[in-house]
């Protein structure tokens, strides 16, 4: 994970808990983002994505749009730490079907590993691995 931190940046984007969807839907639009971090200061209570805030809609019709990011936020939030190995982030969201974890060091918020960073980490790594077999086999 601290490696895929390292290559991406840590930036992750939070909101308020009183955040409305429609607000919500903006930013992950402009940002290119399908989640956020729902903190309350510097405490992770909740993340929101863009498969919740289908589920709103698909619950509450138009009237989603008003509703605040607590109520459609997961709040069993599952989290790894930057020396979680890339196999357990896989593992995990697998299992849980999620596709973004945040990332705590020390109990702060340090980032937000995705499913696309995760696919992204392991192409790379086997593109490296065939440069390996092919460099040894031609020496």
């Amino acid at each position: 994970v601290k490696d895929i931190l390292g290559g991406k940046g840590d930036e992750v984007f939070t909101v308020r808990r009183d955040t409305t969807v429609v607000e919500l839907t903006k930013v992950l639009v402009s940002r290119r983002i399908g989640a956020a971090v729902v903190a309350d200061g510097d405490t992770v209570i909740g993340v929101v994505s863009e498969r919740d805030i289908v589920h709103c809609i698909a619950e509450l019709g138009s009237s989603a749009a008003d509703c605040a990011v607590a109520d459609v936020m997961t709040t069993d939030v599952q989290t790894v730490s930057p020396d979680t190995t890339i196999d357990e982030v896989m593992g995990l969201m697998t299992r849980r079907r999620i596709r973004h974890l945040p990332v705590l060091e020390d109990g702060n918020l340090a980032g937000i590993v995705s499913i696309g960073d995760v696919v992204k980490n392991r192409i790379a790594s086997v593109e490296r691995e065939a440069s390996q077999l092919r460099d040894y086999i031609t020496a």
